[in-house]
């Protein structure tokens, strides 16, 4: 009833109201940049019933990875495929999950990370005490590969609970030291509001630490992020739930590599009050200064939806202004995601929603965020579901859904950014 309730109060602003063009204090919209090499579109069809994902990875040799969970005659599987060169082409997709593992079928891709040839995946399992007045319980599962994806071995339990809740809308990340993370949220506590939770692998996925809550009073389907700064510091974001109905995105950190975790900070104070889960998740990065960058949506005081971005330099105990980044007239910008390079190249994609088109649009900032071009098109048909990933060498790989009927095509793209530009700031 709540996400009905969100999707008829989305469709009424579409209809009746204009975003208007804001004037960003510090931050400059340019034409997009001529020197960016787009790589060509690369296309995987699936014909099955439903499709969910994908989320992709690219190293820093240019070898994409792909994973999503698909859907056809009442079979369910998480899948992984890779392209070894960054021209194509994508593999043919290997099954993640064992025969006996059923997938829960849910709102976001499987979480991927790739580092050589280890590949990790956090999936969520149906319980296998699901009774019907708890339909949405699960187990997270962790699966890995070590032999970049062409086998995946049985997969192990996140959770150390043995609750029939639900586990999910997860996130993994591999720090430079090798330490898997992962977060997600549980409502293990029986309390109205789930928490974030954690956990850590410091064997390759072989097995993984007790579960650690960061915090309560999580809104329960904005999915969490996490990335690791240059000092080893671990951030993972996620949607606070503030009295009186406040959806705020807030960061945590841990200097101790994920044992303890700080009080979470609010990053744009958007004072947004909504009654609900809005299922779109915030996304976060670091570069090799150490800057944290935030992307999120929010509607904020006056309900007007909306994309922004903020950075922090004191390894996230306060945030830069906030910077709105959408700016097309009467569209509804959706579901943003990030990528950062180590020399503060940020690309940014997200949805641009109209009652009459779906389109996927890139916004990019060679100046560690100060600067960014204007929003442009990617996708030919419509577009949903961004995700992309960035190497060391400003290589971004971004990946989509598009309608295609009768199948569902996934759509993965290349695109090499122009150096990093020195930021000079302007005296006022």
């Amino acid at each position: 009833m709540i996400e009905r309730t969100f999707r008829t109060k989305k469709l009424a602003w579409m209809v009746g109201i204009v975003i208007s063009t804001v004037s960003l204090a510090s931050m400059a919209l340019a034409e997009p940049d001529q020197s960016l090499r787009f790589g060509p579109k690369l296309t995987t069809d699936r014909p099955v019933r439903a499709v969910v994902g994908p989320s992709v990875r690219i190293d820093d040799e240019g070898r994409i990875s792909l994973a999503w969970m698909e859907e056809d005659k009442e079979i369910r599987r998480v899948l992984y495929a890779r392209a070894e060169k960054s021209g194509g082409p994508i593999g043919a997709p290997v099954t993640v999950n064992q025969p006996t593992e059923a997938p829960y079928s849910r709102q976001e891709a499987p979480a991927l990370a790739v580092v050589g040839d280890d590949v990790f995946l956090t999936w969520a399992l149906t319980h296998p005490k699901l009774t019907p007045d708890k339909p949405f319980s699960n187990e997270l599962r962790l699966s890995r590969s070590t032999d970049g994806g062409k086998t995946f071995l049985p997969s192990v339990l996140v959770n150390d609970d043995e609750q029939v809740i639900g586990h999910s809308f997860d996130s993994i990340h591999v720090a430079s030291d090798g330490v898997v993370h992962v977060a997600w949220i549980d409502g293990r506590e029986g309390k109205k509001e789930s928490g974030t939770f954690v956990t850590r692998s410091t064997d390759h996925g072989r097995t993984v630490a007790k579960n650690l809550k960061v915090d309560e009073n999580t809104c329960v389907c904005c999915r969490t992020s996490l990335t690791t700064g240059p000092d080893g510091t671990l951030y993972v974001a996620w949607r606070k739930i503030l009295p009186g109905d406040l959806r705020e995105t807030v960061v945590a950190r841990s200097t101790d590599g994920g044992q303890t975790f700080s009080t979470p900070v609010i990053v744009g104070h958007d004072q947004w009050v909504f009654p609900g889960c809005p299922h779109r998740p915030a996304s976060i990065g670091t570069d090799r200064l150490g800057r944290l960058y935030v992307v999120w949506y929010t509607e904020g005081v006056d309900e007007t939806p909306a994309v922004f971005l903020a950075y922090s330099d004191d390894r996230g105990e306060t945030f830069s202004l906030k910077h709105k980044l959408n700016v097309s007239k009467g569209t509804f910008p959706d579901h943003p995601q990030m990528a950062v390079d180590p020399e503060g190249r940020l690309v940014i994609v997200w949805e641009e929603q109209s009652p009459v088109r779906r389109e996927v649009v890139m916004s990019l900032s060679l100046d560690r965020g100060h600067t960014f071009s204007m929003p442009q098109k990617l996708n030919e048909k419509k577009g949903q579901t961004p995700s992309l990933s960035m190497n060391a060498k400003g290589l971004a790989a971004l990946a989509w859904m598009e309608h295609a009927m009768p199948v569902h095509r996934m759509v993965v793209q290349t695109i090499q950014l122009p150096a990093a530009k020195a930021f000079v700031r302007q005296e006022p």
